[in-house]
């Protein structure tokens, strides 16, 4: 058992540790794009399927309420947490359209969607990113190795290459934790960009 836990966690640090090395600068531009968007009366918009759409909920989080420092809130929704329209686009067309129609309906252009997916290729996700694109929203891809599908549909890709989904998953939690601290010191603590 002990070995068990022991190869997980150096498997995480490893990961971990080659996903922020390799993808600092990016790390940092997308936390400048998410500024420039809530700067310009703009949202991010998250998406993910299964574990990925709890990390979108727990980042959508991080930015309305509060991620380390006390400030106002910043307009962050996550498009998994309403179960009327994702059950009812579902039912009516097809679980391939959740996110595609909100985006649709609550998406304008300058806003930002950070879609996150382990594999890069979920029917639903790749149709996000395609209305996403048509409407002018930034989309930032948080992928699996190799990046699947979505690697061609996104402006900026943020890959952990690893094929474990768990070792995947932690790696963009990190990310998104790490996207949420920056965002904040630039609005509310450093000078800004």
């Amino acid at each position: 058992m002990r070995g068990i836990i022991t190869k997980a966690l150096r498997e995480n640090q490893r990961t971990v540790e080659e996903f922020v090395t390799q993808n600092s600068s990016n790390l940092v531009r997308c936390a400048e794009i998410i500024c420039s968007a809530f700067r310009n009366s703009r949202k991010l918009m998250l998406c993910g399927n299964g574990g990925s759409a709890a990390d979108a909920q727990h980042i959508a989080a991080e930015f309305v309420n509060r991620f380390q420092i006390e400030r106002s809130p910043l307009p962050a929704l996550a498009l998994s947490t309403d179960t009327s329209i994702i059950t009812s686009i579902s039912n009516d067309n097809s679980f391939d359209d959740i996110y595609s129609k909100q985006i649709e309906a609550l998406g304008a252009e300058g806003d930002v969607l950070l879609a996150i997916s382990t594999s890069g290729r979920s029917g639903n996700i790749l149709a996000a990113l395609n209305t996403a694109r048509d409407k002018g929203i930034y989309v930032v891809g948080l992928m699996g190795a190799g990046g699947g599908e979505m690697l061609a549909l996104v402006d900026l890709a943020l890959i952990v290459e690893n094929h474990q989904t768990p070792r995947i998953q932690e790696a963009h939690i990190v990310a998104g934790h790490i996207i949420c601290e920056l965002v904040e010191y630039m609005l509310f603590q450093g000078k800004g960009i």
